[in-house]
């Protein structure tokens, strides 16, 4: 099933791609049993010719949940909290409180709004690009809106979960969720270039990328489609993107705020499928935390479980993964137990001008050249869309 990747053939796809997305730069990953495979393409900042490396570091985003239901399990391992707990048990005043337990927020069966869609978030971020914000800040716009379902009666992909989860690691494990991400796991698994900075803390370590998004950040938090004027200003070069690097993240925190490297990122991704973070009984628990996200899809389609996806893609080739998107970043990150593959995927634009995230576009390509027979469709390059005066 594996092929010996042609490195010529995937680093000249994922240049075309690149290219066709208006992606300034991106890194990939691939480590098979049949080697390591590395394509560095692009620049980390538009205007010089400074390439990417598997050691620059960038924004994870939504990666970071990994890491966030990692601590909680370990946590639960430690007899500390149980997954049937009621959010209410720790953190007060959030609706329904005594109905969502640590087990729903962790698998996105709350029912809460989603914080990151809330216009005043986006638009106060790009007003006061530095700001520091607090969790109770962002459960505050949260808890501001009706919720969106009962607890545990559907799926829905949400940010406000995980602040919430990040809070309970707090008042449990009895120290800043930077630290306890330290002691517990990136020290552990050699992480060195990982770390989820203090809130007050908007740079990135050397080597970094700068990180870029067209528009604005309700581009990236609510994927509000691109109007046409606006995707034909940025395919003609009349519209540049906005560089977001130093927005301050802790916005995100516990949901999306850690900083790392493709190269600690495989390492994680690998440590979290191969049962290098739990103990044996933990990690039957987390293997087995999968439901579908759309019941009509059943088992064919993705699943999410404990703060991880996860997707059949063929008979024998199944992907445990997640991924990021930020203002600035995309990402991705996959494990495939059954043929020991890792990948990661990292671009610093966020959106292409057609609105898809850069990493995922890319990771069909990236599939295809590691894997024989599996023929996925690629992304077709978007039409160009005509200015409404020509």
């Amino acid at each position: 099933m594996l092929k010996q990747i042609d490195q010529a053939s995937l680093q000249a796809a994922v240049d075309t791609a690149v290219k066709q997305m208006l992606v300034p730069g991106a890194v990939v990953l691939v480590c098979t049993p049949k080697g390591v495979n590395t394509v560095l393409s692009g620049t980390l900042q538009r205007g010089t010719q400074t390439p990417p490396a598997t050691s620059t570091h960038y924004r994870i985003g939504s990666n970071t949940k990994t890491m966030t239901s990692a601590t909680i399990l370990l946590l639960a391992q430690e007899g500390k909290l149980k997954l049937s707990d009621p959010i209410s048990a720790y953190v007060p005043d959030v609706p329904n409180g005594d109905k969502i337990t640590i087990e729903q927020l962790l698998k996105m069966r709350s029912g809460l709004y989603n914080y990151t869609d809330a216009p005043e978030l986006s638009a106060t971020m790009d007003a006061d690009p530095a700001k520091v914000w607090t969790p109770q800040e962002v459960l505050a716009i949260a808890f501001r809106h009706p919720p969106n379902a009962a607890p545990g009666t559907e799926y829905e992909y949400n940010n406000t979960n995980f602040v919430l989860l990040g809070l309970v690691a707090e008042k449990v494990g009895g120290g800043p969720l930077g630290k306890q991400f330290q002691e517990r796991l990136y020290g552990p698994l050699g992480l060195g270039q990982t770390s989820l900075p203090a809130p007050e803390d908007n740079t990135i370590p050397a080597p970094g990328s700068h990180g870029y998004l067209y528009g604005g950040s309700a581009y990236a938090m609510t994927d509000e489609p691109y109007p046409a004027d606006m995707q034909a200003a940025m395919r003609d070069g009349t519209l540049e993107p906005i560089d977001y690097t130093n927005q301050n993240p802790s916005y995100a925190a516990a949901a999306g705020g850690a900083i790392s490297t493709a190269e600690d990122i495989a390492t994680w991704i690998k440590s979290l499928a191969t049962g290098k973070v739990f103990d044996a009984d933990m990690q039957r628990q987390w293997l087995g935390s999968f439901q579908a996200e759309d019941p009509a899809a059943g088992a064919s389609g993705q699943q999410y479980g404990y703060g991880i996806a996860y997707q059949q893609i063929a008979p024998n080739v199944g992907l445990h993964f997640h991924g990021g998107e930020m203002p600035g970043f995309n990402s991705f990150m996959g494990h495939d137990l059954a043929n020991d593959v890792t990948m990661v995927i990292w671009t610093n634009l966020t959106l292409d001008p057609a609105g898809r995230t850069t990493a995922n576009v890319l990771l069909p390509t990236v599939l295809n050249q590691v894997y024989a027979g599996l023929n996925l469709p690629t992304a077709p390059p978007p039409t160009p869309t005509p200015s409404p005066t020509s």
